[in-house]
């Protein structure tokens, strides 16, 4: 099934104006799968690679008028080459232990996350969040999420929320220690980490999220090289950070 036909049997409803929550001073419209709809982890997987993403259980993908800022990312595994801070990083977390959580929302991620949004996001809406509102986030009952933990001996300093679909992952979101994340780069240790496992596991590619070139806190996804965008309906190589 090609992107037009994941598409075409759905209602998609646009959703109201909001506060762009990626960059100040805009506002911005999403296109929503009907809620209604018997949503699959086969058809989020072809919807993914037509530029949806998930929040939860909804499916949604942005719809800006006048703006196209937001544009989705994969990674091409087998081709992904790090580069030699991500050499270094991999280096300096190879003392981590990584367990792959499948099966229910601990409720000790719960302070790990209020540390990391207190520190990285505070204001941002998402420093409210009860622990059920936090899980039902991260999680959607037709879709099987990994929760990676990455411990430093008896210290669980970060969590990263993974969908494993049949073509690759996909980052939902990844939350860690302040501290230890400045110091170890474990935002992009995670990154690196799915990289590999995807290319374990045979999948073909691993998607970060939207890259956003005027987005400080989502640009960074450009330093995983070769990366692609999807860009006026075609996957296409986005230039290195910085370039």
């Amino acid at each position: 099934m090609n992107r037009m036909s994941a598409e075409a049997s759905l209602n998609l409803y646009i959703t109201a104006v909001h506060p762009c929550p990626y960059l100040p001073d805009r506002e911005a419209v999403n296109l929503l799968v009907d809620p209604c709809y018997h949503m699959t982890a086969d058809l989020y997987g072809r919807l993914l690679d037509s530029g949806f993403r998930r929040s939860g259980t909804d499916v949604y993908r942005p719809h800006c008028k006048g703006c196209s800022s937001c544009v989705s990312s994969r990674i091409p595994v087998n081709d992904f080459k790090p580069n030699r801070s991500q050499r270094r990083n991999l280096q300096h977390n190879q003392d981590l232990q990584v367990i792959i959580h499948r099966y229910r929302f601990k409720p000790e991620y719960h302070d790990l996350y209020r540390r990391y949004i207190g520190q990285r996001h505070a204001g941002g809406g998402m420093d409210t969040d009860s622990i059920t509102t936090f899980a039902g986030f991260l999680l959607a009952d037709w879709c099987k999420t990994a929760l990676v933990e990455f411990w430093d001996n008896q210290r669980l300093l970060a969590v990263a929320a993974v969908d494993e679909l049949k073509n690759g992952l996909s980052s939902v979101y990844t939350f860690f220690d302040p501290e230890a994340g400045e110091a170890r780069g474990l935002g992009t240790f995670a990154v690196l980490w799915q990289i590999e496992y995807a290319r374990q596991r045979g999948l073909a590619f691993v998607y970060p999220g939207y890259w956003i070139a005027e987005s400080p806190k989502m640009c960074y996804k450009t330093r995983f090289q070769p990366i692609e965008g999807l860009l006026n309906g075609n996957w296409v190589r986005l230039p290195p950070a910085g370039a």
